[in-house]
Formats: structure tokens, C-alpha cells, sequence
């Protein structure tokens, strides 16, 4: 009985062996495919919204991810967030000078109003 079952396991591994490595009816080895890519990447014609960033899917590889998507999609965000946060920081400016600008208005006296030369 245990010399059957070791003739039928070498059978076994030498079929699967000889179908992957090509000895079936196919014309060689397993063919070459493609590596899988980004199938929506971010957006480059208009700035990355929460949706975009919702949708993001990166597809799988043998190790997890494909690292230049990532760094891609990575580096994308990463410069829209500094474009922003430099806005940010000139809006934030411009209103502080203009509520100065509105103070020192508001304070100042005028002349001329019930003023006697």
C-alpha cells in the first residue's frame, strides 16, 4: 500500500510538473504576462479631490504593492498638499493686512469734521 501511494504521488508532481513547465499540449511554459498597472490613477488635469483619493486602488503584486505607483501617487499628494498649504498661508496673510488695514481705518481719526482752522 505505501509503495502505491508513493507511485501515485510521483505521478501526481511529475504531471503538474511537466503542465507547468510545459510538456502538455500548449505550445511552452506559462506565457509571459503583463505586470498589472494603475488602472485610475490621480487626475492630472485638475487638483486631487477626496473622491480621487477614495477610489485609489493600487493593484497587487507578489510582494504587496508596486512601489512606483505608490511613490507616484505619493509624491503627487504630497506636492498639491504644499501648493495648498502655501495658499493657505498667503490667504491667511492678506486677510491679516487687510483686517490691520480696517482696524487702523476704523480708529483713525478724521479730520476736518467739525474742526475749526
Amino acid at each position: 500500500m505505501f509503495l502505491f501511494l508513493v507511485i501515485a504521488l510521483a505521478v501526481v508532481v511529475a504531471a503538474v510538473t511537466l503542465a507547468v513547465v510545459g510538456g502538455g499540449e500548449s505550445d511552452g511554459p506559462l506565457p509571459e504576462v503583463a505586470p498589472e498597472r494603475l488602472q485610475d490613477p490621480l487626475p492630472p488635469h485638475r487638483p486631487v479631490n477626496r473622491a480621487d483619493i477614495e477610489s485609489l486602488r493600487f493593484p497587487l503584486t507578489a510582494r504587496g504593492y508596486r512601489m512606483a505607483d505608490v511613490d507616484d501617487a505619493l509624491s503627487r499628494l504630497g506636492a498639491e498638499l504644499a501648493e495648498r498649504d502655501a495658499r493657505i498661508a498667503d490667504l491667511e496673510s492678506a486677510l491679516a493686512g487687510a483686517q490691520a488695514a480696517a482696524h487702523v481705518a476704523l480708529h483713525k481719526p478724521e479730520h476736518g469734521h467739525g474742526e475749526q482752522q
